[in-house]
């Protein structure tokens, strides 16, 4: 079976600014086409993150600019790619709260924030605690079918809050359908009460839809609807 590729393909850590400086040729030779983060230290402590698609030059800059001699330690971490690279930067920069080396934090692209997502869960449940607390049964609460119309409540009503997108692979196609705020399930102009009978429609047979679509978790993360029963 065939290695999974890794995101680090080779590193150096904690290599001296002087070897750097006395033997920048052969580091150069090191880190020629090569994508990479590296990170300059000041004794043990970060100083400044970056990334380079080809890091010659900025070793230079990084000998002889005002940074020069902020730095007395290099570290470098070759990846296969740079798809993710900026991303990555963006990453350490979070976690180590901006060296002072650097002048920016950067965003995340695509990313969603969940601090707005954890507010409103709190409330629902400080809600349901607040019901708990005057006597109301809390599971009453939560699993008590509501009527839209004149009909029940949709299977996936009790599970979402927000109306989302879901969308199944059949027979190499690409099947899309969103989820109605009510927990219907909106697929090709027409409604349906749970997401088996939508399935249906789509293979024309019997089909637990929980395990045929999938939805959107956490950009680009699409797990099966059935985690949202769990």
């Amino acid at each position: 079976m065939a290695r999974e590729a890794p995101l680090v393909s080779q590193y150096l850590e904690g290599i001296s600014r002087g070897a750097v400086d006395k033997y920048r040729v052969l580091f150069r030779t090191y880190v020629r086409h090569r994508q990479d983060i590296y990170a300059l230290y000041q004794g043990k402590k970060l100083y400044y993150v970056g990334l380079a698609s080809d890091l010659r030059w900025r070793l230079h800059q990084h000998l002889n600019d005002h940074h020069g001699q902020s730095w007395d330690r290099f570290s470098v971490y070759f990846t296969i790619g740079e798809k993710h690279l900026k991303e990555l930067e963006t990453l350490i920069l979070h976690i180590t709260g901006k060296p002072p080396g650097n002048k920016v934090k950067g965003k995340f692209r695509n990313s969603e924030n969940l601090k707005r997502r954890l507010k409103k869960d709190i409330k629902a449940v400080q809600h349901l605690e607040l019901l708990e607390l005057i006597g109301q049964e809390v599971e009453e609460e939560l699993t008590r079918p509501r009527k839209v119309g004149n009909r029940r409540q949709p299977t996936l009503g009790p599970h979402i809050r927000k109306a989302f997108r879901i969308r199944a692979r059949y027979k190499g196609r690409v099947y899309k359908a969103r989820v109605r705020r009510d927990g219907s399930v909106s697929y090709n102009g027409t409604t349906y009460n749970s997401p088996s009978a939508a399935a249906i429609a789509v293979r024309k047979r019997s089909t637990d839809g929980w395990y045929f679509w999938k939805y959107e978790r956490a950009p680009g993360d699409w797990i099966k609807l059935n985690e949202l029963r769990k």
